[in-house]
């Protein structure tokens, strides 16, 4: 199974998601899959039925209401995001599926760089030391997904004070130079990549 992988640069969120609305919606059954890397500029983003109450106070910062599943985040540069619009039955698989896949390839990269992670049952992205580094939202729609994953490389974390993070009070967020891998955002892009293709089982990448 073929995939293409686009590698873009710090982008406006409203604009990527319409993109990936039309490319969902114009898609057909010979329609390659494809993956996203890039960050995003500052914005907050509340899941389709997410609760507002979790947004704590007023900030300078959008707050925008998505399609995606889950509850409240923040995007910003120095956050790497891998959008995966896959044909779930192309690929046999499910929701759960490609949200376990998805996580699964953080654990992986994770620990090629000496960091023990975990997932936690119910609540889907990737913690060390109960803190958050990854965070994973999707949505399907014609048996296609879209968003995708998220993963702290060398972000400001501030502004996550102003929210309970994934709709957990308390919740904790990590990053990857704070845990002593000292790498900017784009450096971990290729290795997660091929976690993922392995995961999802493509075997070509289309150029």
């Amino acid at each position: 199974m073929k995939v293409r992988i686009r590698h873009r640069g710090v982008e406006d969120y409203s604009q990527v998601w319409a993109e990936m609305r039309r490319f969902t919606a114009e898609r057909d059954d010979e329609t390659p899959d494809e993956f996203w890397a890039l960050e995003h500029s500052p914005v907050y983003t509340l899941g389709l039925n997410g609760d507002p109450q979790h947004v704590l106070r007023t900030v300078d910062t959008a707050v925008i209401r998505s399609d995606r599943g889950g509850q409240v985040t923040y995007h910003g540069p120095g956050q790497l995001i891998v959008y995966a619009l896959v044909n779930l039955a192309r690929q046999k698989l499910s929701v759960r599926g490609l949200v376990s896949a998805l996580d699964r390839s953080v654990l992986h990269l994770l620990a090629q760089y000496g960091l023990r992670a975990e997932t936690r049952a119910g609540a889907p992205g990737v913690y060390v030391d109960g803190r958050k580094i990854a965070s994973v939202g999707l949505r399907i729609r014609r048996g296609c997904s879209y968003h995708g994953l998220s993963l702290n490389v060398d972000l400001d974390l501030t502004p996550f004070s102003a929210i309970h993070p994934c709709g957990y009070k308390g919740l904790e967020m990590t990053r990857l130079v704070d845990l002593g891998v000292n790498v900017r955002c784009r450096e971990p892009v290729a290795p997660l990549l091929l976690q993922l293709m392995q995961e999802l089982d493509y075997r070509e990448v289309i150029r």
